[in-house]
């Protein structure tokens, strides 16, 4: 095989690799969304949950990923895990976003805002955090240097409760 067409499709190859770092849940019909996100909730019982509603035009939003992707790596053996659900209607600016600040956890799409409905959003970001047992046991909105220690206080407090 010519060398010329080799080297680039190694290129692309190996670059996917290194970039596939988002898992955005499988495309579905509106009407499922709502039946969908409840069952990726509830594959993840028994772990502790922090879910984070996010939009490509919000500045909190961008310094709140490197921190979610951080906490995921710490806490991820001792249960926890982030889900993000994007609020934007058009996935583009979702995958803008994302090309920029990268997320290392699922990533889910409610363009209709059905999910964010159901949880009576009060601005952006906001996030709840969801116990072992499925349960929401705090709810915040807005990310800041202050706030992710207290967030991250109640991560804490509740990985290490066996409930």
């Amino acid at each position: 095989m010519n060398t010329r067409k080799l080297i680039p499709l190694l290129f692309s190859v190996l670059t996917s690799f290194c970039f596939t770092t988002v898992s955005f849940a499988q495309p579905i019909a509106q009407e499922n969304v709502l039946q969908n996100f409840d069952k990726l909730i509830a594959d993840h019982k028994g772990q502790v949950i922090y879910l984070d509603f996010w939009a490509s035009w919000c500045g909190p939003c961008r310094k709140s990923f490197p921190w979610m992707n951080e906490i995921q790596a710490q806490y991820k053996q001792q249960g926890l895990t982030i889900i993000s659900v994007n609020v934007d209607n058009n996935k583009a600016l979702a995958d803008e976003f994302l090309a920029e600040v990268p997320a290392d956890f699922t990533v889910f799409y409610d363009p209709k805002g059905n999910v964010a409905r159901k949880f009576k959003l009060k601005g952006m970001p906001s996030s709840y955090i969801i116990d072992r047992s499925g349960e929401v046991v705090s709810t915040h909105v807005g990310f800041s240097e202050s706030k992710k220690q207290k967030y991250q206080q109640e991560l804490e407090a509740l990985l290490q409760s066996t409930e």
